[in-house]
Order: C-alpha cells, then structure tokens, then sequence
C-alpha cells in the first residue's frame, strides 16, 4: 500500500516538476529550424561595432550584466520610457554606455534582415550572444550561448534598487548579492574579472584618493604610486565625463591582468581590492592571477550561470519588435 501512496505523490508532483523545468529550458540550439545563422548575423553586426570603437565591448557586458541582476535576463535594461521611469534611468544604469544598445539595435537589424529570422529571436537572446561575441573579441574565451529566453514588459526605476553591487561593497555584501541570482562567491570572483576591460568616472572611487578616512586620506589597501596616478588623472574638480581605464595594464585585453593588479593593491574600487585583501577570497584571486585559463573556465561557467537568472521561456513575455519598445 505505502509502495501505492508514493507513487500517487511522486504522480501527482510530475507535472510541477515538469513545468517548472519546461520554462527554465534555454537550448544552445533554440533557434536550429527558425533562425539557423543567428549566431553568425549577430557575430558579424558585433565585429562591425567592435572594430568603430572598442568601448563596444565593456558597454555590451555591463549592459547585460545590469540586465539580469535586475528581473533577470529579460531585456527590461532596453525599455525605454517616455517620463524617464524605466530600469535604464536609475542612478545605477544612467551610466551604462550608449555603445551597448547600440550594439543590441545594430545585431537586432541584422537578425531581422534575414525573412526567416524577422521578430523570432528576443532581444534577451541577442544581448546575450553579442556579450558572448565582444568577450571573444576583446581575446576573452568563445563559450556557446544556451538561448529561449524571452523578452520581459516591465521596466522600473524603483526595480534597480538594492539590485545592483555598489563601489564600496564589501565581500559579505558582494556574496549576499550574488548569491541571492544563485552564483558563488568564485562565480563572483570571476565575473568581477570583467573589469579587466571596464572603465570608471572618477566619481566612483575618488573618497579612496582624497578624502577615505580622518586618518587616512588615501585608502591603505590602494597602492600609494596607483592612488597619486589616479589623482593626476582624477583632480579634484575633474569633468565628470572623464573616464578612465579600470585595469591599467591591458585595459583593452579581456585577461587575467586585473587579478595581478589587486595582488598590487591597484584595484579601483573597494569591491575589487577587497577580494584581494579578504582572506576568504585572497586564494581564488591568487589563483586567477597566476593562471589565466583558470580564471577564462571560471567566467564561462559563471557568465553561463548569469545567463539563467530569471528568465521567461515558453508563452512568457514576449519577443520584441523593437528592443526600446514593448509591442
């Protein structure tokens, strides 16, 4: 009888268990019998961009990293709003460079140019395969894209907050964020290692230069030559346009550089010498530090993690005419 019971329980839990899988389904060939070459129509609108100017590259992984902390990989970083109340307009994404979407727009055009493809692959998808595509090109790993996300229809301002690491975050801080999308702290590690092509405003780590402590006007984890660079580089009324190379070393090479430098102590932001200086941390740093394909293994299974967080699949969402626009 109990044999009986189980199996009614363990029956009547199926299609739970089986829907709930058939929506997290993303597929490297999702797209096989309705867009066969989007990879290459993206790839080739990507390498256009890349080449007229190489901010294309940071601009497109940040773009897609703010996406999926916030809703998941969705898309919703796109919309735009008439009254400046979308995810973009956020204190935290005003910043996101315009490179990104245009990026999006240009592989978009490129996708829809062929009749089979026109409106059947997400916005969420070709923001996902042009950042696999601009890591590969700035000489980061090539890794294969799962893809059957959908695109989402909300986009608030008020949905950024408290969703995105801040500057100053300290590890807890960092793990706990982290964590919450179902990443590691070495998952974290890794995709912190994207700053080896990013770049700041001098707004964001300028305490750490002039004014970290009534003790300490230089933060004492910051190498003291970096932090008299940075503030050659960062006076103290500088144009808050000014930008300047997070990775000052191969600032234009997707490697494992950024990992030597927090050795250094020339990690910009307290988020990124923090991972040097905690101890919890300091191991796996060392280790991305003296071995490159460690670190390129590491950001594939953590960028492939990332690509999961929250989407739509199925009948959910949408796909959209217009990546700016719900239909």
């Amino acid at each position: 009888m109990e044999h009986h019971v189980l199996f009614l329980v363990s029956f009547c839990l199926l299609p739970f268990l089986l829907t709930g899988t058939a929506n997290a389904q993303l597929r490297q060939d999702f797209y096989r019998n309705v867009c066969p070459n989007v990879e290459s129509l993206v790839r080739s609108a990507v390498t256009q961009k890349f080449r007229q100017t190489f901010v294309t590259a940071p601009a497109t992984l940040r773009l897609y990293f703010h996406d999926c902390f916030v809703r998941g990989c969705d898309a919703s970083v796109l919309l735009a709003s008439p009254n400046n109340r979308a995810e973009k307009d956020h204190p935290d994404d005003i910043s996101l460079a315009g490179d990104g979407f245009d990026t999006v727009v240009k592989a978009k055009a490129a996708v829809d140019s062929d009749p089979r493809c026109t409106n059947k692959v997400s916005c969420a998808d070709i923001l996902a395969l042009a950042t696999r595509d601009v890591v590969n090109l700035a000489g980061g790993p090539f890794y294969n894209v799962e893809l059957g996300r959908r695109d989402g229809r909300i986009s608030t301002i008020a949905s950024v907050q408290r969703k995105l690491p801040h500057p100053d975050f300290s590890l807890d801080q960092l793990n706990s964020m982290f964590a919450s999308n179902g990443l590691t702290q070495t998952d974290m590690i890794a995709l912190s290692g994207a700053h080896t092509i990013g770049f700041s405003h001098c707004g964001k780590f300028s305490k750490r230069i002039y004014n970290f402590s009534p003790t300490n006007r230089i933060d004492p984890t910051l190498s003291r030559n970096y932090a008299l660079q940075l503030r050659q580089m960062c006076p103290i009324n500088v144009d808050p346009r000014i930008a300047i190379n997070m990775d000052p070393t191969t600032p234009q090479t997707f490697d494992n550089a950024y990992f030597q430098n927090l050795q250094k102590g020339m990690g910009l932001f307290v988020s990124d010498q923090v991972l040097f200086t905690d101890s919890r941390s300091t191991a796996t740093v060392n280790l991305f530090a003296s071995n490159n394909a460690a670190f390129q293994q590491a950001f594939v299974t953590a960028i492939t993690k990332l690509g999961r967080v929250g989407v739509k699949t199925g009948n959910q969402g949408e796909i959209r005419r217009d990546c700016s626009a719900v239909n």
